[in-house]
């Protein structure tokens, strides 16, 4: 392969935050309590969503497959960043590198997607409500989930592919808390331009289109709720939505800030706390933001645990 032939680096150290040593223990036990309610939250819409038959709707197949992949990208990066923590430095192989660039990208393409496609469905079910199950039917759906899936698939293929091509002689020290794309491209010994040109415009494409898909069918449905007769539809509707957009700002701000930054743009320190939001913060708090803001969801889970109780009881 190119890589053996060129690359002297076989392994890479991972810093994390080997700057802050006396902040390495107090970092760990934090982030290992939110990898573990992110583990908890996700898993019970998961399981929540499989159990209940009334739930067996778009909507919360799509939020099902979101919880999927947070789960996923949770399982890519805290593992490795609590293993930096507890060592203040690790090494890791070069393949377990890309390998982990690699699904990075993929779940995180697949989030991109799957946002977009849950406001397609909201914009749907809201200003077409009577000809929704036409529209979003299960054909529709399996499409929009496979198409999300696949086209992250597609992002984690191309992107890590032809960066594991540069030749990689030293140094090997990654200052940062995983193998994000711009953090191993910085030590490339090679002219990344190309695909500096690439990546960039990609990544304007991945989020941007399904972000203004976002914007279009928001703007359609906030006429569409000031059109409703009814201040319970206005309020159960603006509830509804206002679930995703919370979940799509803080996904798409520090996304775009962590991939279209400009090499100078930030701190490094900077750089490695702006991945965290996406990677740590979006998957614990979507649990919270669907199932606190969903009246629908909160009754599924206290009608499950009524029946798990009931069953013990007798």
């Amino acid at each position: 392969m190119k890589r053996q032939n060129q690359s002297s680096v076989v392994e890479f150290i991972l810093l994390g935050f080997s700057n802050f040593p006396e902040l390495q223990g107090q970092l760990f036990g934090i982030f290992l309590i939110i990898y573990l309610l992110t583990l908890i939250g996700n898993a019970v819409i998961i399981v929540v969503i499989c159990l209940e038959q009334s739930l067996h709707v778009p909507m919360y197949l799509f939020l099902q497959n979101l919880s999927v992949v947070d789960v996923s990208i949770s399982a890519v990066i805290m593992p490795e960043m609590l293993m930096v923590l507890s060592n203040e430095k690790t090494s890791i192989s070069f393949v377990s590198c890309f390998a982990q660039m690699y699904f990075i990208l993929f779940f995180g393409g697949t989030e991109c997607f799957l946002l977009g496609t849950m406001a397609y469905d909201r914009f749907a079910a809201i200003c077409s409500p009577l000809n929704y199950p036409m529209i979003m039917n299960k054909r529709v759906f399996m499409k929009l989930v496979t198409g999300s899936w696949t086209l992250g698939f597609m992002l984690g293929t191309v992107q890590t592919t032809w960066v594991s091509s540069f030749p990689f002689c030293g140094p090997s020290e990654i200052n940062h808390i995983s193998c994000e794309t711009p953090a191993v491209l910085e030590l490339a010994c090679a002219d990344t331009f190309f695909f500096e040109i690439y990546a960039f415009t990609g990544t304007i494409l991945i989020i941007m289109l399904p972000f203004m898909l976002i914007i279009l069918s928001y703007i359609r449905i906030l006429f569409a709720i000031l059109k409703m007769p009814s201040t319970t539809g206005r309020q159960r509707a603006f509830s509804t939505c206002a679930s995703h957009l919370t979940s799509v700002t803080l996904f798409y701000g520090t996304a775009s800030m962590t991939y279209l930054q400009s090499k100078s743009g930030y701190s490094p320190e900077t750089k490695k706390l702006m991945p965290l939001s996406y990677s740590l913060l979006t998957p614990l708090l979507n649990p919270l933001i669907y199932s606190l803001r969903n009246s629908e969801l909160k009754r599924a889970l206290i009608k499950l645990w009524r029946r798990k109780v009931d069953l013990h009881t007798f």
